[in-house]
């Protein structure tokens, strides 16, 4: 019964992923959209249960007749800009966009300045300091 039960469950899932277009598209999608787990890979590439479940639903979303469009501002809006791999350019964006430009700017002043410490000339000796060093020298 209850393995019945389960197939029962289980095979509209199997019917959906035997559509070569519609994996193609949730692949597709799931190329845009970052995996909330591992944070540095996209769905597509995640093998994090939560990754999982989101192509699972992209697909259910996608077999329902919505479209990419659609399925893509369904999960911002549920998770927010930061579920797009590439998120859009605005006013609450603009850190991601703009801090590793502003890092490598600090980093440059901050290496010209050691650079330019390092090579200070050797300040010149007067002749009495001359005369001194010669005589410690001896």
């Amino acid at each position: 019964m209850r393995v019945s039960l389960l197939l029962a469950f289980l095979l509209p899932f199997q019917l959906l992923a035997q559509d070569p277009a519609l994996e193609r598209r949730v692949t597709s999608i799931a190329h845009e959209l970052r995996c909330l787990v591992c944070q540095n890979q996209t769905l597509a590439d995640s093998g994090a249960p939560l990754a999982v479940d989101l192509r699972n639903q992209i697909r259910t979303q996608l077999a329902a007749g919505k479209s990419e469009r659609e399925v893509l501002d369904f999960m911002v809006a549920r998770y927010g800009d930061f579920v797009l791999y590439r998120p859009p350019l605005k006013g609450s964006t603009l850190a991601l966009w703009l801090g590793p430009f502003a890092f490598l700017v600090v980093g440059f002043y901050f290496l010209i300045r050691f650079v330019r410490r390092r090579r200070r000339p050797e300040p010149e000796l007067s002749e009495a300091e001359r005369a001194r060093a010669a005589k410690l020298l001896q």
